[in-house]
């Protein structure tokens, strides 16, 4: 195994709910329900039902192939249907953490966790529509403090005016 001179371990893992297709589910139903009418009046039509159907598999696929997994020195994203795709952030870079919950997600026990980082490549990470969204979150501020102590490092905004806080005082 190639794992570097640390200990790093894996926290947590996990993928979004298919809930977030709802929407598109829901949409992609009514146009095949409209294609089966049309059916009715032209039946080779009916072969159309193949886009939606192809439709419903996609979108659960994509949701379905998006991971997420927590370590105690980073945050991976893994995502792609056909090409596979991975992100990575450092803890330490994690500005802000908030834990985001719709009248939707209350009612299905789901929650979002919205980040704010200092990586330049993924300024704002969202990790949607996931089951014990509480737990993750506080494991992620946990392991964002551990992290950047252990890196003897800390996060500190600049005032984009150019002045600093002594400026303001």
């Amino acid at each position: 195994m190639l794992r570097a001179m640390t200990d790093e371990n894996s926290l947590w893992k996990g993928s979004s709910s298919q809930w977030l297709n709802l929407g598109p589910f829901a949409a992609a139903m009514l146009v095949a329900a409209g294609i089966l009418v049309g059916s009715l009046l032209f039946p080779p039509a009916a072969i159309a039902l193949v886009l939606p159907v192809v439709y419903l598999i996609w979108r659960y696929l994509v949701v379905r192939t998006q991971v997420f997994e927590l370590t105690s020195e980073r945050l991976r994203l893994t995502r792609g249907v056909i090409n596979q795709k991975i992100d990575e952030i450092e803890l330490y870079r994690v500005k802000d953490s908030q834990m985001v919950r719709s009248w939707w997600m209350r009612l299905t026990g789901l929650a979002s966790i919205v980040m704010e980082t200092s990586d330049r490549t993924l300024p704002n990470l969202v990790i949607p529509a996931i089951h014990g969204g509480e737990q993750v979150r506080e494991l992620l501020r946990k392991h964002v403090e551990l992290e950047r102590d252990r890196k003897r490092v800390r996060e500190m905004d600049f005032d984009e005016h150019g002045g600093d806080a002594m400026d303001h005082a």
